[in-house]
């Protein structure tokens, strides 16, 4: 068995390219409810490449207006990244939580070994909130960020004392304020918006906070060291004003794919926080479809019916493999590298059409994608794929309370003390949206529990005309940034 590798799930992000296009995290604080909302939106692939859009959204309750300025502002730091969203609110907004594409961005030192630890450490969270949305919408498609909600409760651990913040550290399985793991975070970062990996990946961070909220002492100086980025103050009492700036911002760092995260009456005068994520990535498929090869065929649903839906054909040598669940049901992998390399979309689906999608999503985990990665075989083969484009917004609060987290949404027991003391405060939702589109040309956008096999000889052609599970990887590090289930194209 393949050993595990390393996931990573963005923390503090900022924009290593010009156009950052994916993610948007939207977090508010208001009197009464805090909602947080996570908001993936944008994604675009196609035979050639493909283009993933995602933003999150966070918002926070509080009970009290607030009097005091902040004590601190770091708009001058000299690691300036594209960390602005973050934003309170006082009414029962939703807002995008964790699931934004966030990074840390700043220097590291940590060790090969802790980065490793700590990307797997990430996407095992994130790919778990993934199992829960999946449960939750069997019959649905999907669309998902692991990196983008763990980079979100990273960031909003910092926020949270007592039994508060003991929840998410429980459901995240790390400190941040662990010695080593930001540092760790932050480099795992720089490997993902490095430029050798030639695909078009940004990723961006945000806070937004009331101008007159008073924050806890220390924590703005705290909070740049371990993730490298400012807080921004804005004046919630202009309502339209301050969700105009902030959806400015989701929509530059989203290269226009999301231009509308906070909809009307997302934010309000009691809004004291949001934290805003924005994620964008753009790939090329290293082998093309081509476009002639596409037509339209007929995809079997999980109901049994059928729907006819345009399909891209290649013939190529792909990196293959075949898994089985414990219960015995075979299942294949094929890889498609995206012209830099060291990015690649997984696609994985049941060997028989009558098994369900979920005997595959309930056992993922990042040590399981990993051995995907390390079983495969380059064969030749025809491939049949559908074009598909996909938009989902989720909303995140029963996952992250099934995975433990019901403080944080808890008028009466949510801790977030750390961030402020003037008023309580508390999660009143969390949302993700993500927005994929796979075309010919691309995409614009745990121990295993499984069985390597090779007893039956791999197919002459792969056809996904089923339900299927699709990973979108960097495979250096391991790190998931999106994954979903396509039900029907």
């Amino acid at each position: 068995m393949a050993s595990p590798v390393q996931y990573g799930v963005g923390f503090m992000g900022y924009q290593v390219q010009d156009q950052p296009r994916l993610r948007g995290v939207y977090l508010e604080v208001h009197k009464e409810n805090v909602l947080l909302e996570d908001n993936l939106a944008g994604s675009e692939s196609d035979t050639r490449g493909s283009e993933w859009h995602c933003q999150e959204r966070h918002t926070t309750l509080q009970q009290q207006q607030n009097h005091h300025h902040l004590q601190q502002q770091l708009d001058k730091p000299p690691f300036t990244r594209h960390f602005e969203n973050f934003r309170m609110k006082v009414s029962p907004v939703f807002a995008c939580l964790a699931l934004g594409l966030a990074f840390i961005l700043g220097e590291g030192s940590a060790s090969d070994h802790r980065q490793l630890e700590a990307a797997q450490m990430v996407t095992d969270f994130g790919v778990k909130v993934f199992q829960q949305v999946a449960e939750a919408s069997k019959d649905r498609n999907v669309i998902f960020s692991p990196y983008g909600v763990a980079s979100v409760l990273a960031m909003l651990q910092l926020t949270t004392r007592g039994e508060t913040r003991q929840q998410i550290q429980a459901a995240m399985q790390f400190d941040i304020e662990e010695k080593g793991m930001a540092p760790a975070l932050r480099q795992l970062y720089k490997e993902l918006m490095g430029p050798w990996n030639k695909d078009e990946i940004s990723i961006a961070d945000a806070i937004f906070v009331q101008r007159d909220l008073k924050l806890v002492q220390g924590f703005m100086p705290h909070f740049f060291r371990l993730f490298r980025t400012t807080v921004k103050q804005v004046d919630f009492s202009e309502i339209e004003r301050a969700r105009f700036i902030i959806n400015d911002w989701v929509k530059r760092h989203t290269k226009g794919m999301i231009s509308d995260l906070l909809g009307e009456g997302a934010v309000d005068s009691l809004t004291r926080l949001v934290l805003v994520n924005a994620l964008y990535f753009n790939g090329h498929w290293k082998t093309p479809f081509p476009e002639l090869g596409t037509h339209h065929r007929l995809f079997h649903k999980s109901d049994g019916s059928t729907v006819s839906v345009p399909m891209m054909t290649q013939t190529s040598k792909f990196n293959y493999t075949e898994f089985s669940t414990p219960d015995g049901h075979y299942y294949d992998i094929l890889e498609l590298p995206y012209h830099g390399d060291t990015l690649s979309m997984f696609i994985a689906a049941p060997y028989e059409k009558e098994v369900p999608l979920s005997a595959l999503t309930n056992i993922l985990d990042a040590q399981l994608i990993s051995q995907w990665k390390g079983n495969m075989t380059r064969l030749p083969r025809l491939l049949i794929l559908p074009k598909f484009s996909l938009e989902s917004e989720v909303d995140l609060r029963r996952p992250l309370e099934n995975l433990g987290m019901t403080n944080i949404f808890s008028p009466s027991q949510a801790d977030f003390s750390n961030f402020s003391d003037q008023e309580p405060l508390y999660v009143s939702q969390a949302l993700q949206k993500v927005k994929i589109k796979v075309n010919e040309r691309g995409t614009e956008a745990s121990s295993s529990t499984a069985i390597t096999v090779s007893a039956r000889m791999a197919p002459e052609e792969i056809i996904m005309d089923r339900p299927f599970l699709f990973v979108v990887r960097h495979n250096p590090t391991g790190t998931v940034l999106f994954m979903g289930q396509v039900m029907e194209p």
